[in-house]
């Protein structure tokens, strides 16, 4: 029996909440002393791959980081607080979403500095798409997510789409071309 065909129960959203901090540090920064972008995104990606591993309980690989939002930046010496938690679980993908901030050590002051939605696609040991349990949402912010995700998810289709039809379209202008 192929491993997509199995029904794993369906989990909470709350059951799947991570948190991880990082003191940002000078490697972390560029000349200004600010987090450098990248590193944001690959402690994002990191705290959301840690949300798709609890709702999925398999191996995920990131499909897509589809919106991502700098707010503010975040300084040398900074705390940085990042938390996910699956927003809604299709068949075999999930989108996670993450929320950041930032504490400046000295002061206590905290920000949001960053939120991201990102899209994990579950995978047995030989690569294979794996079903995942269904997202169950419990509080009225957890039912407004799930709904977004949705939303979200018909967008990226929808885009997806589009670009495959302006690649066949420039491929077949292409070959018009004496």
């Amino acid at each position: 029996m192929s491993s997509i065909l199995t029904n794993p129960p369906a989990r909470t959203v709350a059951s799947t909440q991570s948190e991880m901090t990082e003191i940002i540090l000078p490697n972390d920064t560029n000349t200004l002393g600010n987090l450098l972008g990248g590193r944001l995104m690959h402690f994002i990606d990191l705290t959301a791959a840690m949300a798709a591993y609890r709702h999925s309980r398999t191996n995920v690989v990131t499909a897509a980081m589809d919106h991502i939002d700098f707010i503010r930046p975040v300084h040398l010496g900074d705390l940085l607080t990042l938390r996910s938690s699956i927003n809604r679980a299709f068949s075999t993908s999930m989108e996670v979403g993450v929320k950041v901030w930032a504490e400046n050590t000295r002061t206590g002051s905290v920000a949001h500095v960053a939120s991201a939605y990102l899209v994990f696609v579950a995978i047995d040991d030989q690569g294979r798409r794996q079903r995942v349990p269904e997202a169950v949402p419990e509080t009225a912010d957890e039912q407004r997510r799930y709904e977004g995700a949705l939303r979200r998810r018909e967008h990226r289709e929808a885009e997806s789409a589009r670009r495959k039809q302006a690649k066949l379209d420039s491929a077949a202008e292409e070959a018009l071309q004496p």
